[in-house]
């Protein structure tokens, strides 16, 4: 499934967490991967929480009113008034990172209220010089010192009924998916586990799956770049060198 990145109401592709080109307007996105009958959208306002901006609603109801799709939505969500409106609005999942682990009972609250069905979480992890990975928060910037496995089993058991597993070190990166990270996770927990960063061709995608159990990966730069005259994108993987989907 394509995973869009937005900032200040503008998508934009990043490099390990680190801020990228604009790449082109969320609604039009949206309406190229509706031709496209992609099964499912992620939107990650990357800016929402770091910088303070809260969820920019205006231009989600305007993604949402031109999306035929499932979205799964994360950025800015801190409460429970918040989640009634997103989904409300008609946002069908919502990933929750910063606050899975700043706001007492969120997760919990959320599953109760909307269905575990309904809660992600979104794990975002690095490795430290010594090679540990650790999960980390505010699009990378404060490390939790959890590690993913430990962190993902935590929020299974307070009612997460998926984890968003991104790997900020393989981000942008189009080298590949970190399969030990993700085996790791996704044998230690019964839930969905949605792996992302590093996805530079179909067959990292397939080893992602079949060697390393995710149950479904994300795409960023592969979804949002490709030539002018490639095909169906999921079919036909892009190259860094290759032009802005949405320009």
């Amino acid at each position: 499934m394509p995973c869009l990145l937005m900032s200040n109401g503008a998508l934009v592709k990043t490099i390990r967490f680190k801020d990228g080109p604009y790449v082109g307007d969320p609604v039009n996105a949206v309406r190229i991967f509706n031709q496209k009958e992609v099964d499912e959208l992620i939107l990650l306002d990357i800016h929402a929480t770091t910088h303070n901006r809260g969820i920019d609603f205006d231009t989600l109801e305007k993604v949402v009113s031109e999306c035929f799709m499932p979205i799964c939505y994360g950025g800015g969500v801190r409460t429970i008034e918040e989640m009634r409106r997103l989904y409300a609005l008609g946002i069908e999942k919502i990933s929750l990172g910063a606050a899975a682990f700043e706001v007492p009972d969120l997760v919990q609250q959320a599953s109760r209220e909307f269905g575990a069905q309904a809660v992600v979480v979104t794990l975002d992890v690095k490795k430290t010089l010594l090679g540990k990975p650790t999960v980390r928060t505010r699009n990378g910037t404060r490390d939790t010192k959890a590690s993913p496995i430990d962190a993902a089993r935590d929020f299974e058991a307070k009612g997460a009924g998926e984890i968003l597993l991104y790997s900020i070190d393989r981000d942008g990166t189009w080298s590949g998916f970190d399969l030990k990270l993700i085996e790791s996770v996704s044998r230690g927990v019964s839930v969905p586990v949605v792996a992302t960063g590093g996805a530079g061709s179909l067959q990292d995608i397939e080893a992602a799956v079949k060697e390393a159990g995710a149950s479904a990966v994300a795409i960023g730069s592969m979804a949002v770049f490709q030539g002018k005259d490639l095909g169906v994108l999921i079919k036909f993987p892009a190259r860094k060198d290759q032009d802005a989907l949405f320009e």
